[in-house]
């Protein structure tokens, strides 16, 4: 979260999140840590998980008019876009523990696949990848330590953080299971970028970003850039041009700018 206040100055707020049920009064009390009062704040801008829709962000951005004179609620995934690839038209792919793929085309548009969650979806990801693992490996002996993980704190996190051990042992060739199990999690993914591709339209070659801890490793990712061109697109890969984070300050202050004019 970045806010920029009367002057200026852009505040950025780290730390646990207290999701966005408790943010309102989070932010309550850093602004009075701040010796802030909601008239000293220009520009709040807020980036979370669970405000994909118009409705949704309207929602929240009601529930957080004291703390700023204006505030501005998106979905971190735009976010993370922006920082990608701006308000250039493309894609950008995410893929950690979840995965999903988020479009935008010359107009304006936005359009995603996937990021449902472990439940419905995620496929790809690097819990989809511990999942697959777990279960081509887990023998009746091994049911008990199966279990535990499961009934652990945040079996989710405990699982994706499986899926490096499952690259390693594709990458040396060591183990079949794990290299078919690769090879569809990039497919997977690639067909989020298909689907992506196909709902804006979008037209040749089209700019790919990336953004999660997965797509961080170079094979891993060129392995999905080669499943996505053998279904027909034309992808142009460019590196993140900066974070998030960064893209949520520039909002703000492209806000300042245009309010100060």
């Amino acid at each position: 979260m970045l806010a920029a206040d009367g002057r200026g100055r852009p505040r950025s707020i780290t730390g646990p999140s207290p999701g966005l049920a408790g943010l309102a009064t989070y932010l309550g009390r850093l602004w009075q840590r701040w010796a802030l009062a909601g008239s000293d704040v220009g520009v709040l801008v807020v980036a979370s998980r669970g405000v994909w829709t118009r409705a949704e962000r309207s929602s929240q951005a009601r529930r957080l008019r004291a703390l700023a004179r204006h505030v501005r609620v998106i979905s971190d995934a735009e976010a993370a876009y922006r920082g990608a690839l701006g308000d250039a038209p493309g894609m950008l792919l995410l893929a950690g523990t979840g995965s999903m793929a988020l479009g935008r085309d010359r107009r304006g548009r936005w359009a995603r696949a996937g990021g449902l969650g472990p439940l419905l979806g995620d496929e790809g990801s690097a819990f989809w990848i511990g999942r697959e693992w777990l279960r081509a490996s887990t023998r009746a002996r091994d049911l008990l330590a199966a279990r535990r993980l499961l009934r652990s704190p945040d079996p989710v996190a405990r699982i994706a953080a499986g899926a490096p051990a499952v690259l390693r042992r594709a990458r040396a060739g060591s183990s079949p299971s794990a290299r078919a199990i690769i090879t569809r999690a990039q497919a997977a993914l690639a067909d989020l970028l298909v689907t992506t591709a196909r709902d804006l339209r979008l037209r040749a070659p089209i700019a790919v970003s990336w953004s999660g801890s997965l797509l961080d490793v170079a094979d891993y990712r060129a392995g999905v850039w080669r499943a996505a061109r053998r279904r027909g697109l034309v992808l142009t890969p460019r590196p993140p041009r900066e974070s998030a984070v960064n893209a949520a300050l520039e909002l703000a202050r492209a806000h300042r700018r245009s309010s100060t004019r």
